[in-house]
């Protein structure tokens, strides 16, 4: 087993500058391809994962598959990092590996970052049945030797196991505050067969020690979590003061495990009202329709009013209030058609949608970034590049 830690000096130039405030002809999103197939010692980039560090860096973390493009065999985690906003990236970086060219497969990234210390945590997947965290610092520029909680997260009569793939999430307000949220999903053996569950983990020690949650529903499999506003989206929750509420929003396998078609072919969601520890209220979206893929999904803002009728002090304009961001192969039959969708209530419906590619796409994860644009990474063209684009909120609305 080896840990590296790597500083990363000069960074190459990759795209057109951003504009921070662009004029509507500037609007269009500019796409820079950030790990491409056959670079860099790698056959095949997968499994994107894009968070911002609370000095403002973006690190692009992903799947480096050796010798193919299997979800199994010599994988390693590596990583891209910049300091302006997309405009230019660092070379390839190699985050942890194990083995040297033995075929162990470490993947499954789901970083977040802890606000208060600037500490990222980026907890991963061994062979996808040990779950390790490695952390970083230094804005990423170097990452601790790994440690292994899976006797904290992962009950022993469960199998195959996955972090995210995406990003976990900071709790902000109730009593549930700072709170770290790590979305999964692993299979149980029910009645004979391998189910497949969401849940999360999370830790109220700023990530010294992890808890597992309950597990969602069954055949539900890759997830993201956002936090959502007290009462929403279910009228009538009973939901009191101090509770800190989140919604998943999960990869559904009802349509086929479940044979249960009319679930299928859309997202599944469910609500915590303690902070992920416990699931309820088990949903699904007409409107995400899924060609069975993960997603992503991040809160871009909150209600410019808080609860108590106080301003909040990072308080958007009055079109960017209360925003979720959504992000997936919007179909039914193929990975194609990458969509981004914005929500103003909580994910009850989704009334804005703009097109991003229309080619084959997959896996995304999205960001807010430091100049109030929306980031994507993103997995397109069969699996061949994995691209960062910027995009405004004019553009989605447009």
């Amino acid at each position: 087993m080896r840990a590296f830690g790597l500083i990363f000096g000069l960074f190459l130039a990759c795209a057109t500058p951003f504009s921070p405030q662009p004029s509507a002809a500037e609007d269009a999103p500019r796409q820079v391809d950030v790990f491409t197939s056959g670079a860099g010692g790698y056959h095949t980039y997968r499994i994107p994962s894009l968070v911002v560090t609370k000095r403002g860096t973006l690190l692009a973390i992903c799947e480096g598959r050796k010798t193919g493009r299997g979800d199994h065999g010599d994988l390693d985690l590596v990583m891209r990092r910049s300091t302006d906003g997309g405009k230019t990236w660092s070379k390839i970086g190699l985050i942890y590996e194990e083995g040297g060219d033995k075929k162990i497969t470490i993947g499954n990234p789901c970083p977040v970052v802890d606000q208060s210390s600037g500490t990222i945590w980026l907890p991963f997947t061994r062979d996808n049945d040990d779950v390790l965290m490695i952390y970083s610092t230094d804005d990423g520029a170097t990452w601790s030797k790994p440690f292994k909680i899976t006797e904290q997260v992962k009950k022993p009569e469960w199998g195959w196991y996955a972090t995210g793939p995406g990003v976990g999430i900071q709790l902000t307000s109730g009593g549930h505050g700072g709170r770290l949220v790590i979305p999964c999903d692993h299979r149980e053996r029910v009645d004979g067969q391998d189910i497949t569950f969401s849940h999360c983990f999370f830790s109220d020690d700023h990530g010294m020690n992890w808890k597992l949650g309950a597990s969602v529903a069954p055949h539900t499999n890759e997830c993201q979590v956002v936090e959502v506003t007290p009462g929403e989206p279910s009228e009538g929750s009973g939901a009191r003061d101090g509770e800190s509420r989140l919604m998943i929003n999960m990869r559904n396998y009802w349509g086929r495990d479940g044979k249960r078609p009319e679930r299928g072919s859309r997202r599944a969601t469910a609500i915590s009202r303690d902070g992920g520890a416990t699931w309820r209220d088990l949903r699904f979206d007409p409107t995400l329709i899924e060609p069975v893929c993960q997603a992503s999904l991040i809160r871009y803002s909150w209600p410019s009013i808080a609860k108590n009728g106080a301003k909040r002090k990072d308080a958007p304009r009055d079109d960017a209030k209360n925003l979720l961001v959504f992000s997936n192969p919007a179909s039914r039959t193929a990975r194609h058609r990458l969509t981004i969708r914005l929500s103003a209530d909580d994910g009850r419906t989704w009334p804005s949608e703009r097109m991003l590619y229309s080619g084959s796409a997959a896996y995304s994860c999205l960001a807010r970034l430091p100049d109030g644009r929306i980031g994507i990474l993103f997995e397109r063209d069969d699996y061949k590049t994995i691209t960062f684009a910027a995009l405004s909120l004019a553009w989605i609305r447009g």
